[in-house]
C-alpha cells in the first residue's frame, strides 16, 4: 500500500481505512496493546522506507518531488495508524461495556442468590472471589445514591486495591448503595472500606451509615450477610439508632422480637395502649421512655436528652405509671416497658395502628 502511495501520491481509500479499522479491532480482541501495535506499524514503515520507489527515485516527477512523495507517504501512515487506533479503541470500549455488563449480572446473581452455584463459583473466580471461603458483606448508604461512575466510589476502589490488592474482595454498587464483599480472613478490608466511605479520604460524599453483616460460608453465605446488612440499615432508620457503623451481630435481638409479630403487637397494645389517653397522645410519653432507657435510667441525663427539667421528667414518669400500671423504677416493670417501647418503634406505633 505504501509503495503504491509512493508511486502515485494518492490518499488511502475508504476500503483500506475500513480494513485497518477491522485489523485494529481484531488486534484488541487478541490482546495486543496499543503501544505495541503502533510500534509494529511504525517499525515496518521505517523498514520499507528506503525501498519505496518515490523515495529512492523520481517515480512520479523529478527528484525534487521526493520531499512531497515523503509527505504523501507519511500522511498515509498517519491515516493508517489513526484508522487502526479507531478500531482498537472501539473494540476496547465494547470489551469494557461487556465486562461491566457481566460484572453487573454477576453481582445481581450473587446478591440475590440466583444462578447455579457451581456456575456462580466459576464466574466468581474471574472477579477475584473464592466462594468456598467465608465472607462478610458491608453496605454503605450515602446522602445521595451511589452509582458505578460516582467519583467517591472510584476513589474508594483505588484505595482498597492499592492497599490490599485484588485478593478475595469485590466492590460494587447495588440499588444506590455501595457494597463491599470480603473474605473473613481479610477483615481489615472491611474496616478500611468503612473508614474510607465514612469520609477518611477527606471527601464530602462520605456515607451516612455503614452496616456489616455476619460472616457466612459459600455463595449462600454472601447473600445472607448482604441481607443482614440491609436489615441493619432498615432497623437503624426505623429505630433512629445513633451509630454510624452497625454490626448485624449486635442487632440480633430485633429479629427475635419481630419473629412473633402478633405477640409483639399484643404486648404494645396491652402495656402502652393506655398512653393514648394522655393529653397530647402517646407520643411524648413514649419518647420519654426511649430517652430514659437510652440514658441508663438516670433522670438528669434523660432530662438533658429530652431538653426538659428533671421535675418535668419525674411528672412524666409518674404519669406513665398511673396510666399503664408499670413503674419504671421496678426492674421487671422497667424491662417490660422498655421491650414494649422498642416493639412500638419496630411496628411504627402509634402512627401505624396495630
Amino acid at each position: 500500500m505504501l509503495a503504491e502511495v509512493s508511486e502515485t501520491g494518492r490518499a488511502l481509500r475508504r476500503s483500506e481505512l475500513d480494513a485497518l479499522r477491522e485489523l485494529g479491532e481484531r488486534a484488541a480482541d487478541a490482546g495486543h496493546g496499543w503501544r505495541g501495535l503502533v510500534g509494529l506499524y511504525l517499525g515496518e514503515t521505517r523498514r520499507v522506507w528506503s525501498t519505496l520507489p518515490g523515495i529512492t527515485g523520481p517515480a512520479w516527477g523529478t527528484r525534487a518531488d521526493a520531499a512531497r512523495t515523503g509527505e504523501a507517504v507519511l500522511a498515509a501512515v498517519d491515516a493508517a495508524v489513526a484508522a487502526l487506533g479507531e478500531g482498537h479503541e472501539h473494540a476496547q470500549r465494547l470489551a469494557v461495556r461487556r465486562e461491566e455488563a457481566e460484572r453487573r449480572e454477576f453481582v445481581d446473581d450473587l446478591l440475590y442468590g440466583r444462578s447455579d452455584l457451581g456456575r456462580l463459583a466459576e464466574r466468581a473466580e474471574r472477579f477475584g472471589l473464592r466462594l468456598a471461603r467465608t465472607h462478610a458483606v458491608a453496605v454503605a448508604e450515602g446522602e445521595r445514591a451511589y452509582d458505578d461512575v460516582h467519583p467517591h466510589v472510584r476513589r474508594v476502589e483505588r484505595e482498597l486495591i492499592g492497599r490490599f490488592g485484588e485478593r478475595d474482595v469485590l466492590l460494587a454498587t447495588k440499588d444506590g448503595r455501595l457494597v463491599c464483599i470480603a473474605a473473613s480472613s481479610e477483615r481489615a478490608v472491611l474496616d478500611a472500606f468503612t473508614a474510607y466511605v465514612r469520609g477518611a479520604l477527606g471527601e464530602r460524599a462520605g456515607a451516612r451509615r455503614v452496616a456489616i453483616g455476619r460472616e457466612h460460608s459459600g455463595a449462600g453465605g454472601v447473600v445472607r450477610s448482604y441481607e443482614e446488612a440491609l436489615a441493619a440499615l432498615k432497623l437503624a432508620d426505623r429505630l433512629d439508632l445513633p451509630g454510624p457503623v452497625l454490626h448485624a451481630t449486635e442487632l440480633l435481638v430485633f429479629p427475635v422480637l419481630l419473629r412473633d409479630r402478633a405477640a409483639m403487637a399484643d404486648l404494645v397494645r396491652t402495656v402502652l395502649g393506655p398512653l393514648t389517653g394522655s393529653r397530647g397522645g402517646a407520643g411524648p410519653l413514649l419518647e420519654t421512655l426511649h430517652a430514659y432507657a437510652a440514658a441508663g435510667y438516670v433522670n438528669a441525663e434523660a432530662a438533658r436528652r429530652l431538653k426538659i427539667s428533671v421535675r418535668t421528667l419525674s411528672y412524666r414518669l409518674a404519669r406513665i405509671t398511673t396510666l399503664t400500671g408499670y413503674d419504671p423504677a421496678d426492674p421487671l416493670h422497667r424491662y417490660t416497658l422498655e421491650t414494649a417501647a422498642m416493639g412500638a418503634r419496630l411496628l411504627g406505633w402509634p402512627e401505624q395502628p396495630l
